[in-house]
């Protein structure tokens, strides 16, 4: 059975067509998809004989809401999803003055086996369609009663090994007759698959990648990150200039701060020195607590002058504000307790 949000808004056309439909119904169900209706039934603009036999070779996916949590602190809204064939994913839903962010997963589970991440923790189990991760952005938005304006890929999963998927979902999810978000309040962030990066740089959409670096020079990373044992920082950073110069798009670096691995002030030194010709900006994280690791984040004071040193070698260096704490806002943790 086919998942009618897994297709482009082409592709939907081209398959409605194929079964003997109008190519206008295209955009009525499309339409009808992106505003999370559960069922054909509730397409009340297209005739029964259509439905019925749409029925019987497509599908309308839904996500099931298994927990919901909102942060007494910062209204924030941490999802589990539950998936038809049970597995489960995380979104969060942010609140800032400019609208809602929310924060997607990209797979069931992750490969990429970063040391200080709790999705990772079990490995990948699938990736998701771009209908699955689609539906995190509508039912979410369909549980709140209120639009999401921004979408950080920064969930379960790395987005550049489900390239494909990603790809489909994001020309769906900013279609004029959809949700209709714009691709310069997208961001897709990445543990550094190099290959991928030149495919998305020539993708043409002006969309923010931030890098998950974490690490000042390929000792601390190979410890940290395996896949700099494939890529390493050198390799990283060169494919990183090829995507700012292609698409004209400044970079942005995110670093988890670990207390005793990577926070020192030679640290600060070392990743300045690399990113300067970047002209990116860093955006700094206290490193998460996750019970099977033994990672801990400095103080506040080492924190800050972590920041202030990047800032006086001249780069653009921000703290990550903490949101959701009284509810492991952080990504990984929620499935992980439920498995």
């Amino acid at each position: 059975m086919i998942d009618l949000k897994d297709f482009e808004y082409d592709e939907l056309i081209d398959f409605l067509v194929k079964n003997g439909e109008k190519k206008f119904r295209a955009e009525q169900i499309f339409t009808w998809l992106h505003k999370g209706v559960c069922s054909y039934d509730e397409m009340t603009n297209i005739s029964k004989t259509t439905r019925e036999k749409l029925e019987k070779i497509s599908y309308v996916s839904v996500l099931k809401i298994r927990e919901k949590y909102v942060s007494k602190m910062d209204g924030t809204v941490k999802y589990l999803f539950e998936l038809p064939d049970g597995n489960c994913i995380e979104s969060v839903v942010m609140r800032y003055h400019h609208g809602l962010t929310i924060c997607i997963s990209s797979q069931v589970g992750c490969r990429m086996g970063c040391r200080f991440c709790a999705s990772t923790i079990g490995g990948l189990y699938r990736n998701l369609t771009a209908g699955e991760i689609l539906n995190q952005v509508i039912f979410a938005q369909k549980d709140l009663g209120e639009r999401i304006s921004n979408i950080v890929m920064m969930g379960i999963g790395e987005p550049l090994d489900n390239y494909d998927n990603v790809i489909k979902f994001l020309h769906n999810v900013n279609h004029e007759k959809g949700i209709n978000i714009g691709y310069r309040h997208i961001t897709i962030s990445t543990c550094g698959v190099v290959p991928r990066i030149y495919d998305l740089a020539k993708e043409g959409l002006p969309i923010t990648l931030t890098i998950s670096l974490h690490a000042p020079n390929n000792e601390i990373r190979d410890t940290i990150m395996p896949v700099n044992h494939a890529y390493k920082i050198e390799e990283l950073l060169k494919a990183c200039g090829e995507y700012a110069k292609i698409t004209n798009r400044r970079l942005s670096f995110e670093y988890s701060l670990i207390h005793g691995v990577n926070d020192s002030e030679e640290n600060a030194v070392e990743l300045a020195k690399r990113l300067k010709k970047l002209h990116a900006h860093v955006n700094l994280i206290p490193v998460n607590k996750v019970e099977e690791r033994n990672f801990e984040k400095g103080s506040f004071h080492d924190i800050r002058r972590f920041q202030e040193k990047l800032i006086e070698l001249g780069i653009n260096a921000t703290v990550r504000r903490e949101l959701g704490a009284d509810i492991s806002a952080s990504c990984g943790q929620l499935r992980k307790k439920v498995l």
